[in-house]
Parts: C-alpha cells; sequence; structure tokens
C-alpha cells in the first residue's frame, strides 16, 4: 500500500496524514522570519518586540488605560515578566502608572504623549514593512489569510 502524496509549495512533497504538520511549521518559519525582521526594525527605536506591543495595546487601550493583567492577557505572547516590561517603559518615558482614586487596588498602566510620539513615530516606517513581507497579496487573500489563522487560533 502506498500513501498518497500531498504537494504544499513548489516542488514539496508531504505525505498524506503529514499535512497538519506541514502547514504548521510553515506558520512556525513564517512568524519567526516576520518577527525577526521586525526586531531587527526595531532596534533602531531601541525597543524590543515585547515593548512594542505592549506600546501598541496600551495606545488601543486610550486614557483609561490597562491594569498589568489586561496588557499582559493582550500581548502577542504573554510573559511572565510583565511588571518588569512596563517598569522598562515607564523608565523610558513612555508609559506611566496611575492608581485610581476609587479603587486604590487598581493601577492603570497608560501610554504617555511621549509614547504616542514615538508610536506615531514608527507608523508608516513599520507600514512599510509589513507591505514588503506580505503586500504582493491581494485583499481577498489577506482577508482569507487573517481569518484562516484566527479560525486555527481559536482551536488553540
Amino acid at each position: 500500500m502506498t500513501k498518497e502524496k500531498v504537494h504544499i509549495a513548489p516542488g514539496a512533497v508531504v505525505e498524506d496524514g503529514r499535512l497538519e504538520e506541514e502547514v504548521s511549521l510553515e506558520i512556525l518559519r513564517t512568524a519567526a522570519s516576520l518577527e525577526h525582521f521586525l526586531a531587527e526594525q526595531l532596534k533602531a527605536y531601541d525597543l524590543t518586540m515585547k515593548q512594542y506591543n505592549v506600546l501598541r495595546i496600551l495606545r488601543g487601550a486610550g486614557q483609561n488605560g490597562l491594569c498589568r493583567n489586561e496588557v499582559r492577557a493582550r500581548m502577542i505572547a504573554p510573559v511572565p515578566d510583565a511588571t518588569r516590561l512596563i517598569d522598562r517603559l515607564i523608565t523610558a518615558g513612555y508609559v506611566q502608572k496611575d492608581q485610581n482614586p476609587d479603587d486604590k487596588r487598581f493601577i492603570a498602566t497608560r501610554i504617555t504623549k511621549s509614547g504616542l510620539d514615538l508610536l506615531q513615530s514608527m507608523d508608516q516606517p513599520i507600514l512599510e514593512i509589513h507591505r514588503s513581507q506580505i503586500g504582493h497579496l491581494s485583499k481577498a487573500d489577506l482577508n482569507q489569510l487573517s481569518t484562516l489563522l484566527q479560525e486555527t487560533r481559536k482551536k488553540i
């Protein structure tokens, strides 16, 4: 009995039953490549990927900010040392923590004007990076890829 061969990419042959494994590996390789390239570009801004992720999360949260655990939960790759990560951004002047006067247990983490200015200066260059990486795909392909990746994440 011969196994059916499944073609996943030009020149690549995957044994039947191994397609899910190969697709998973392709996703991991692609994610690693995208992250590595972006991380290299972020060095010019003296930021790590995790710091950039936190700043974007806090910008999206608006003036109310978020507690540390909410920030951690929204991260692309949550880290156990979110407090230290946020503290480094506070030291850099990009983030501030404020205690809620009505509930002293709640400490809101907010992005500062300096943090907003930094992100604004980065927006266009980062967009160009993303376009250089995946801009060759059509809008329909990008929407389909996004949907497929979201559906995959829901099962994890």
